[in-house]
């Protein structure tokens, strides 16, 4: 099922709906805010990726596009949810946004572009040519699991919020006997240190090979030196830089595997291998927007 493969900007308004002094009428609307929920048909099919908006009004002017079956001409008619729209014998989706779950792999880094080193975005690119897309908060280059991608900016900024307080669960191989001490001073809200005091946190010693609300069963990796070691299962609510590494490390222990399973009500789908991603149902994306 493998695909492999700046948020977006808003909507200009105005404050008059004169036209301006030599400009078609449909380039003095151009900018105008339609109905609440309504997009112009280029913008859309740009969103798409389906070309530069003047390209693409061109080609809506030649009669390449059809709203609800009929062909339309105008770049500027304006496109509910309701309507379906289809470019070129193609069904465009025309959702406002758009959600993609990302089982992300070890040696990718969260970022939109790098010029050296492999993105998050680069493994969806080869599939998806939607534009505007960011990943929701970040996975360090070495941990694996849930990302959340998507150009829906509020939704980002409600997960993200500090004051939301939205669960991360992950799932964790440390060096050394993790003990009900360490699952005390968790709960407590450890102090990491000098500068850095992490709110109660859920810190559960695995003993069946399975981790809380984690989709799936476990596997668990080798360590290099066949020494002693705990599988881990804990429960966040804020994402500081290194945070798990850095509260295992304040009791004297190493993260040696780190792998996100969910997200608020977010999970992994224990079908997707790592590179591998999907999108939202409707379900899983509603109850996101409602978190």
């Amino acid at each position: 099922m493998k695909k492999a493969s700046k948020k977006t900007p808003a909507d200009i308004s105005e404050k008059t709906s004169k036209r301006t002094p030599g400009k078609s009428a449909e380039e003095s609307r151009a900018g105008q805010p339609g109905e609440k929920g309504l997009q112009r048909l280029d913008k859309l099919l740009g969103q798409e990726g389906l070309g530069t908006r003047s390209e693409l009004k061109k080609a809506i002017r030649s009669g390449r596009a059809l709203v609800n079956g009929a062909v339309e001409k105008d770049p500027g008619r304006q496109i509910s949810s309701e309507d379906e729209v289809c470019f070129d014998g193609r069904k465009v989706r025309g959702d406002r946004y758009v959600y993609y779950m990302l089982n992300k792999p070890a040696g990718v880094i969260t970022a939109t572009e790098d010029g050296q080193m492999r993105t998050v975005l680069d493994l969806l690119r080869e599939s998806v040519s939607r534009k505007g897309l960011f990943p929701v908060g970040r996975l360090d280059r070495d941990t694996e699991g849930l990302l959340l991608i998507t150009d829906d900016g509020q939704l980002a900024h409600r997960l993200l919020s500090p004051a939301k307080h939205v669960d991360k669960t992950y799932y964790a191989v440390v060096t050394g006997t993790v003990t009900e001490e360490d699952v005390r001073l968790f709960a407590e809200g450890l102090r990491v240190d000098d500068g850095f005091t992490a709110m109660p946190a859920v810190l559960q010693i695995m003993e069946s090979g399975t981790c809380g609300n984690a989709p799936e069963k476990i596997s668990t990796p080798e360590t290099e030196d066949g020494g002693q070691y705990t599988q881990t299962c804990v429960t966040i609510r804020e994402g500081k830089f290194h945070q798990i590494k850095r509260m295992f490390a304040a009791v004297g222990k190493e993260v040696l595997y780190l792998k996100r399973l969910s997200m608020g009500t977010l999970k992994l789908d224990p079908s997707l291998e790592p590179g591998q991603f999907r999108e939202l149902t409707e379900e899983e994306a509603a109850a996101l927007r409602e978190h």
